[in-house]
């Protein structure tokens, strides 16, 4: 036997030993390892702009911290206050005027009228506020699980991201193949991840701010709605809609009509059709261009049904794991099919 086969044994026997050792790590690391290429081109530019690793490192760190994780804790923790405050009489009153509303709305519909009729019969106002506050219960017994895995991607991606320059020298000398092809299968992968990040957090925050900050004109929580607003724009088509539509439905069951007319007419032609359907392009195509390296040449509706798949099937990080994994997969097809054209040339030449 030769000595390099019985290395490769070892090392698939290890690496199984490993993903049992650290497997309730796995997903941190995972979710890490894929933040710190992603935002490897931004951690470059500080670490040249700054002449040190460490700070360009900590410096990201915190800034992952303030954009995913703050907002996520605010509005855990403020959903939490609300439900522990919430009077459920009222919430009962307020859920059956919204449904009275709602079947009056409906009843103009005449050819739809007996299938919604017997849908919003069975709807059970009581069960549906038991549903809500236990909410506050579910928030409570995951918070702390999920404040400990936000800690542990903030620690692993602070490590990879102040060591990315030696572990990927050391996995493209690993890898079986030439060192430019090596080089080509990384920065693919990163430019993919770097457009895919980039362009939902920009959007995602230029949405959330103007929607946040027209709602303080009535009344709300600036704020926390313009936090859930960024994160309910990551559902591609209807992400935008399961957060105006019901302060529209709540604002015209509490006689506030014109302003539920207001709030729907601003948030489809300010956000969905102006800043999601012509800015947002412009977002992305000024990344592409403009950011990396070298522009991702990877179809923008593969991108986007890969960001679909991830989300429904990951949740969350799901959007970056998603475009992740398809454009690692292109990328291992396109040097396949290169390998094999070569391999035939020499056959042929033989």
């Amino acid at each position: 036997m030769k000595a390099v086969y019985f290395l490769v044994a070892i090392a698939i026997v290890m690496i199984f030993f490993m993903v049992e050792l650290f497997s309730p790590f796995l997903k941190s690391i995972f979710v890490s390892v894929l933040l710190a290429v992603a935002t490897s081109t931004a951690t470059l530019y500080l670490e040249n702009r700054l002449k040190s690793r460490i700070i360009a490192s900590s410096i990201m760190t915190i800034g992952l911290t303030a954009l995913f994780f703050i907002p996520i804790l605010y509005c855990i923790f403020s959903f939490a206050n609300f439900f522990n405050q919430v009077d459920q009489q009222v919430l009962i009153n307020n859920l059956s005027d919204m449904k009275i509303f709602v079947q009056k709305m409906i009843s103009d519909l005449v050819f739809l009228n007996d299938f919604l009729n017997d849908l919003t019969s069975k709807i059970d106002i009581g069960k549906t506020v038991e549903n809500i506050l236990s909410i506050s219960a579910f928030l409570g017994k995951n918070s702390a699980k999920f404040m400990i895995d936000m800690v542990m991607i903030l620690i692993f991606f602070f490590f990879f991201t102040l060591y990315s320059t030696s572990i990927a020298t050391f996995m493209k000398e690993l890898l079986p193949i030439k060192k430019d092809d090596s080089t080509i299968l990384f920065y693919e992968s990163s430019n993919v991840m770097t457009v895919v990040l980039y362009s939902i957090l920009i959007t995602a925050i230029f949405e959330g701010f103007l929607f946040g900050f027209f709602l303080t004109f009535f009344g709300y929580d600036g704020l926390l709605f313009g936090v859930l607003y960024g994160f309910a724009s990551l559902i591609p088509v209807v992400g935008g809609v399961i957060m105006w539509l019901p302060i529209v439905i709540y604002e015209a069951t509490t006689n506030s009509l014109p302003n539920a007319i207001i709030i729907a007419v601003y948030s489809i032609v300010v956000i969905s059709i102006i800043a999601d359907t012509f800015i947002k392009p412009m977002i992305i195509k000024y990344i592409n261009q403009k950011v990396v390296k070298t522009p991702t040449s990877v179809n923008e509706l593969l991108i986007f049904f890969s960001i679909v798949a991830g989300l429904s099937t990951f949740g969350f990080w799901g959007m970056i794991i998603g475009p992740a994994m398809v454009t690692f997969f292109i990328s291992i097809m396109h040097l396949l099919k290169k390998y094999s054209d070569d391999f035939k040339e020499h056959v042929s030449y033989d």
